[in-house]
């Protein structure tokens, strides 16, 4: 299903082209599926979904036991690729490859309980129970920015409780999700059961209308995340959306200024600032913003930007050129609205898609990086005149994904935090994914909850039985 050669075709729709955003250097192309061929994939996936319902959970919980362990015995290779594709850097990479085997560890550790059969007390002694059970195959569109992770967090939990999994990756990732094809089908999966689809929007969009296809799952933007929800509500079925976020910093003035600086500049410049779960509005109390601003704008002057493979560089190239043009276009609205610039705020010259790592101060809402996502390396600065107005502000937003609260009060942070219209809220510490932990949004940053036994049961048909004992 792959095509690759010696030189770019990007100006043809017919392939996915995959470039390194580091080099400009041209990777591969990945020819889209025929109508065949792809009719031919979802009845494959179909018999293979079929085949794996009828496995006993346990076999399944094997399968995943040796998925982990081929994707620890593959991190090298598999941090490569995403280092590659879409320039994290290669330590970066690294982790996010160990982070999906532990994924799946706790998925086989924890699952099969999750998905036992859950006993329901009645008053009339009539034995009754819950079952979880498989609904079918799962389309997935996936974007670029953690291009196993992301995949992981969704298929780890949809295919334990015997569902089918239809990838369709973002198109400059696509040797990382052949990679992980390859991985499943390495680790004992049926053949077809977990399945790339390479192909343009339209096709997606009858393939969620086919009948082999009973859900779907995206992450991405607003309008793609509109879109997809738009058809499958005509289809009369389930989906899941994750459409990014703007999270909210918040730091009062009773916080460690030193630590919730240290701890900004990870939540706003990991991944090159590619995160939807990530702080991006960085609001402070008026008594501490000036001190928490210039200390902050001294440590990401200090962020060294550049090769990915080079252990030192901390922030690595944009993802895509058009990425890169669009974030610039944000921080020039934005300025011209009043913001002021206190770094960055430009493109790097040479080859690559490299953002300076960028500060913007008196943001306000009204402005692009107050109202919209920055998908990129760019952190905006917002003063608060006390507690109640950065609450206010926080939740002034179209977005609700996570939100950071630092304050040396923790029992104020936790009623503060029932107050954030956010679907997760850390406090005295920055957004994060663990599969112990539900993850999704609120608001227009989607619906629905991945990971933890809420993502283990979102695509389940919780089966309701009623065995009553006859006279």
């Amino acid at each position: 299903m792959t095509s690759q050669s010696a030189n770019p075709v990007s100006s043809d729709i017919t392939f996915a082209v995959s470039r390194n955003p580091a080099t400009d250097e041209f990777i591969a192309n990945y020819a889209y599926q025929t109508t065949e061929e792809v009719e031919a994939l979802l009845e494959q996936n179909a018999a293979a979904f079929r085949l794996w319902r009828a496995t006993p959970l346990r076999e399944r919980v094997t399968a995943y036991r040796r998925l982990s362990q081929i994707l620890r015995e593959r991190t090298d290779l598999l941090a490569g690729l995403i280092t590659a594709e879409m320039g994290k850097t290669f330590s970066a990479a690294r982790a996010e490859v160990e982070k999906c085997a532990a994924t799946l560890d706790w998925i086989a550790d924890n699952g099969p309980s999750v998905l036992a059969d859950e006993p329901v007390s009645v008053d009339n002694g009539d034995q009754v129970y819950v079952s979880y059970l498989p609904v079918g195959s799962i389309l997935a569109v996936m974007p670029w920015n953690f291009p196993l992770w992301q995949v992981i967090r969704a298929s780890g939990p949809i295919m334990l409780s015997g569902n089918g999994f239809i990838l369709k990756h973002a198109p400059n990732v696509m040797g990382s999700a052949y990679a992980l094809q390859d991985a499943y089908e390495s680790a004992g999966f049926p053949a077809g059961l977990f399945t790339n689809l390479v192909t343009d929007n339209d096709t997606v969009a009858r393939v969620i209308e086919d009948d082999r296809v009973a859900a779907v799952t995206l992450t991405g933007s607003m309008r793609a995340g509109s879109a997809v929800a738009a058809i499958a509500g005509r289809a009369l079925k389930k989906s899941l959306l994750e459409l990014g976020g703007s999270d909210a910093f918040i730091v009062l003035a009773d916080a460690d200024i030193d630590q919730a600086v240290r701890a900004a500049v990870e939540a706003r410049f990991q991944n090159a600032g590619q995160v939807c779960l990530a702080a991006k509005r960085f609001i402070l109390e008026a008594p501490i913003a000036e001190a928490f601003t210039q200390k902050f704008i001294a440590a990401v002057s200090q962020l060294k930007v550049g090769d990915p493979m080079d252990p030192q560089t901390r922030v690595g190239p944009m993802a895509r050129k058009d990425l890169r043009d669009e974030l610039h276009h944000q921080v020039e609205r934005t300025l011209e609205a009043g913001a002021t610039l206190l770094l960055g705020g430009h493109k790097l010259e040479g080859s690559g898609n490299f953002y300076a790592p960028t500060v913007l101060g008196n943001v306000v809402p009204g402005m692009a990086a107050f109202d919209e996502e920055t998908f990129g390396p760019v952190a905006a600065i917002t003063v608060a005149d006390n507690a109640e107005h950065a609450i206010e502000l926080a939740n002034t937003s179209d977005y609700g994904l996570g939100g950071n609260l630092w304050t040396a009060d923790i029992q104020r942070g936790q009623r503060m935090a029932r107050r954030l219209e956010t679907g997760g809220v850390f406090i005295n510490g920055f957004s994060a994914t663990n599969a112990r932990i539900p993850v999704g949004g609120v608001k227009k940053s989607g619906y629905g909850r991945e990971l933890s036994h809420f993502g283990l049961r979102e695509f389940t048909n919780a089966q309701a039985v009623w065995a009553k004992e006859l006279d």
